[in-house]
């Protein structure tokens, strides 16, 4: 062949390139979204595409960079229309350099930047819907309406799916449904050694031989801490103890007041607040029973899902994504929200079972996991996702 010849067919049929993705969200603190986005970022580097994340910042950048991932900082979590407009700039300016082919949004703030500098780049946007967001008003509504504009647009559970049909009227061929996903590595029982447990129960003073109750996640007023105080209150198991495991409340106010109410059920002796837990995996495995206490709907409900995947009976409430996370009668118990009687006698169900129902429902609950909500199977729908718009 002649170098014309060869050059024109390596003109003709050029190297396919490998695919750009970028994703923006507001910062990188511990979080569902969060962690999913370190996910998401390291399954496009493993694909051999190039991986970029744009965030304020975060301890969780250094999770992003051990994923094979660039992280760019930006202030992506201003709501501030100069600093928006700022972040258009800087993106539209990253898309060219680095050839970016897809932005993924998932939140509104970098949502709303994220359309604006695909628009002057000509390339795709996704978004996420990852929480049902308040809409009180029509200035609201509008606001996150932006989270409806992806060419694509996931929800990260059938109940996310519906509310953005419902509420956002957003259109059957650009909605995918992509399942959160649990490190099965991370949240596997066998993998728990008795040495992480003992220093966990050391540390948080557990007597030998008392059944637990956790509620783990943050201390947000909607999470139903007060639910499960009542309800323990009710129960009147006076060995039983009931770990409220998550960060501290930024209200403070909601913090002192969950103290008092402790103190005025009169089971101040049975309930402790933990403020920190660096081993969920070990706080899993000394609870009896894990509670998802929320009396508003969870989007997905992660606490949920890793529980049974740690083989804990679970007990949630009857709305969101519990409905998809948690089996009735094979893995847990559903429960009406805000509703103390329900979850005491759902509860004493739960504390009473033998070691063989125990068995029975860790290996249901671990198998309902692994099938259905496993990171590689979130990593490989939202890559296909992806791939559509290439």
């Amino acid at each position: 062949m002649s170098k014309l010849d060869y050059s024109i067919t390596s003109t003709s049929n050029p190297p396919r390139r490998h695919p750009v993705v970028l994703q923006v969200i507001p910062a990188l603190f511990t979080g569902g979204v969060e962690r999913g986005t370190v996910d998401i970022a390291a399954a496009i580097s493993s694909a051999g595409w190039t991986s970029l994340v744009a965030s304020s910042g975060g301890p969780m950048v250094r999770d992003i960079e051990r994923a094979g991932a660039t992280h760019i900082t930006l202030p992506m979590h201003s709501k501030n229309p100069m600093v928006m407009l700022y972040n258009v700039q800087k993106m539209a300016s990253l898309i060219r350099t680095q050839d970016v082919d897809i932005v993924h949004a998932s939140s509104r703030a970098p949502a709303w930047c994220a359309r604006a500098a695909v628009s002057l780049t000509g390339k795709r946007l996704v978004t996420g819907f990852h929480g049902a967001y308040g809409a009180s008003n029509s200035a609201k509504l509008w606001y996150n309406n932006i989270m409806a504009k992806g060419d694509r647009v996931i929800a990260i559970s059938e109940f996310m799916a519906n509310y953005a049909q419902r509420n956002y009227k957003v259109q059957d061929h650009k909605l995918r449904t992509v399942r959160r996903g649990i490190d099965l590595d991370a949240y596997d029982a066998n993998l728990v050694t008795s040495a992480r447990m003992i220093r966990l129960a050391e540390k948080w003073r557990l007597p030998d031989g008392m059944p637990v109750v956790m509620l783990p996640g943050r201390m947000a007023r909607w999470k139903g801490h007060k639910v499960l105080i009542d309800a323990i209150a009710q129960l009147s198991i006076p060995n039983l103890r009931c770990l409220l495991v998550g960060a501290s409340a930024k209200d403070r106010r909601y913090s002192s007041e969950l103290k008092r109410h402790i103190v005025t059920r009169g089971v101040d002796s049975q309930v402790a607040v933990i403020d920190q837990c660096d081993d969920m995996a070990a706080a899993y495995m000394m609870a009896d029973v894990v509670v998802s206490a929320s009396v508003e709907p969870e989007a997905f409900g992660r606490i949920a899902a890793e529980a049974q995947a740690m083989g804990r009976p679970v007990i949630a409430t009857d709305h969101g994504g519990a409905r998809e996370t948690v089996l009735p009668g094979r893995t847990g118990w559903l429960v009406p929200p805000n509703n103390p009687p329900a979850l005491a006698k759902a509860l004493k169900e739960a504390l009473a079972l033998d070691a063989t129902a125990r068995s029975d429902i860790a290996a249901n609950a671990r198998a309902h996991i692994e099938m259905n909500f496993s990171i590689s199977q979130m990593c490989s729908s939202t890559l296909d996702v992806y791939r559509e718009l290439l």
